[in-house]
């Protein structure tokens, strides 16, 4: 896709607005945050990272700046759906989501199209099955071997809402990255004039790099992550299979922390302090 050169510049400075209000900004801190890390007198694997964590004493408080963290958190996501929205259907195509346009081939009528975000989820927990095992074996690996930190998903207490709140900002992580990081990123290089490889390794570092306060590890299995959701991305151009498999996976990892604490202590437990 040819794009003249005052709107390639324009391109240019507004994908560096949105990552600096995004995960470009998460990256940098990241980035900050590793080398913070290894220069501390505590080895990189006696260390802990916490995800979600209480913001404040009293439990009503605290969900109330939970719930506003979820809303104002989708803020960036919506900036990318509001500069990629289209004024036909699908409105979000751009963005790989939203019923398929028909191409007149066996099975695209409106039946098979109405029904376009079953077939898409279903992949979506199938993804989440391939990636998710290997991926545990990996964070325990690169954990054992010194070069990740223990990561505590949730240090919130338990209470009635906490389950439902984990669960909403594992929606928030899924969609903020898997449209910023992979659908919008993929459009706005290519009209750069990117080649795939290009954006796909891009997408990959990006993802990892905000990683990075998880330590190397983290670093490690995201940039594999993201080559695979680069790659499955490029190849059929959905981007509803790739939310799903991440919402799927921090569900389990910020829902289920608690037993998995519980049954294997010794395995995800945080270092016993020195």
């Amino acid at each position: 896709m040819h794009t003249a050169p005052a709107s390639r510049s324009r391109l240019r400075w507004e994908i560096a607005i949105v990552l600096a209000l995004s995960f470009g900004a998460s990256a940098v801190y990241a980035i900050v945050n590793i080398v913070e890390r290894l220069t501390r007198d505590t080895a990189l694997s006696e260390q802990t990272a916490t995800i979600n964590r209480s913001l404040a004493e009293r439990p009503l408080f605290d969900l109330v700046y939970q719930l506003l963290a979820f809303g104002f958190g989708l803020a960036p996501t919506a900036l990318v759906v509001f500069l990629l929205w289209r004024s036909t259907a699908p409105h979000l195509g751009r963005l790989g989501f939203g019923a398929p346009v028909a191409t007149g081939g066996p099975g695209s009528g409106t039946a098979r199209r109405g029904r376009w975000w079953l077939g898409e989820t279903g992949w979506g927990f199938g993804l989440a099955a391939l990636i998710g095992i290997p991926g545990i074996g990996f964070y325990l690996a690169a954990k054992a071997i010194g070069i990740n930190v223990t990561v505590v998903p949730t240090a919130l207490d338990a209470f009635w809402w906490t389950v439902p709140v984990l669960i909403l900002q594992a929606l928030r992580a899924a969609l903020s990255e898997e449209l910023i990081v992979v659908a919008y990123l993929f459009d706005r290089l290519r009209r750069l004039g990117f080649g795939a490889v290009a954006i796909i390794v891009t997408s990959a570092l990006l993802r990892g790099s905000y990683h990075l306060y998880q330590g190397f590890g983290g670093f490690l299995g995201n940039v594999i992550m993201g080559l695979v959701f680069g790659w499955a991305y490029h190849r059929y151009g959905r981007v509803l299979p790739l939310i799903v498999t991440h919402w799927i996976l921090d569900i389990l990892s910020f829902a289920g922390y608690p037993l998995a604490l519980a049954l294997w202590p010794a395995l995800f437990g945080a270092p016993a302090a020195g």
